[in-house]
């Protein structure tokens, strides 16, 4: 009889590491794909189903204590309260104040935007409903929300899936005012940039004079101004120039 061992081969399979691509998804419920992110971003919870990466560094988690349940002392945490407790818990994510924006604390890596001239003089820019697609507009501070600038995108932190600005394609390129709004797909017509802490867009099909020259119109709509800054006025419309802000709330 013959007795031995029978040795089976052992394949060892090493997979390459993935990592997402900015803004890309990073996890979540039924997630199979890559949960790192690229560099300078981390992947960050929106909701049970949905993980995004973000840029900064991944914060530690936290703990705070409040003697509300309507505000939150850390900037960049996501916050669950019950009414019948002082207590607040901190887990490490994207604040969400309502569940649809980034909250009154400014998030890491994330920048309010605001005019600094009268007459409007620290309105920020936002949505209305906050955090929500729609007509881009400089307003009141209570409902400005958060920014950055990625790939010549202009990004709106909601908490959740990103919004980007637009900027209206017209077919008068020589049209003084052009309509900004916020949509949930990126934008294929020009490019934002921050030139030092100025705002600033532009189009190679538009010659602008100054590409940091905005209008603020009635209802406080935000428009692109193609033409002089502070020259021709368009009525009902102020002249402008919007800058980032890095304070961790959003100053009067």
């Amino acid at each position: 009889m013959f007795r031995g061992t029978v040795a089976l081969p052992l394949f060892v399979v090493a997979a390459a590491a993935q990592t997402q691509s900015a803004w890309g998804q990073c996890g979540g419920n039924g997630w199979s794909g890559a949960t790192e992110c690229t560099d300078a971003y981390y992947c960050t919870h929106a909701n049970d189903y949905y993980w995004q990466c973000i840029p900064g560094t991944d914060p530690a988690a936290t703990t705070t204590t409040s003697s509300t349940l309507s505000t939150t002392t850390t900037s960049d945490v996501e916050t669950t309260t019950t009414v019948d407790s002082t207590s607040t818990t901190a887990e490490t994510g994207t604040v969400t104040q309502t569940g649809s924006t980034a909250g009154p604390t400014l998030v890491d890596g994330w920048y309010w935007i605001r005019a600094v001239v009268d007459p409007n003089y620290h309105n920020y820019l936002q949505t209305s409903p906050m955090g929500v697609a729609g007509q881009a507009y400089i307003d009141d501070a209570s409902n400005a929300g958060q920014f950055n600038i990625a790939d010549g995108q202009l990004v709106y932190n909601t908490g959740a899936a990103p919004l980007y600005m637009h900027v209206e394609n017209p077919d008068d390129k020589t049209q003084r005012k052009l309509t900004t709004w916020f949509a949930e797909d990126p934008t294929d017509y020009g490019t934002f940039e921050f030139q030092g802490d100025t705002l600033t867009w532009s189009v190679d099909d538009i010659d602008r004079q100054n590409n940091a020259a905005w209008l603020v119109c009635e209802d406080q709509e935000l428009f692109v101004n193609t033409g002089a800054y502070a020259y021709l006025t368009p009525e009902g419309c102020a002249d402008q120039t919007i800058h980032s802000y890095g304070g961790s709330t959003a100053s009067v």
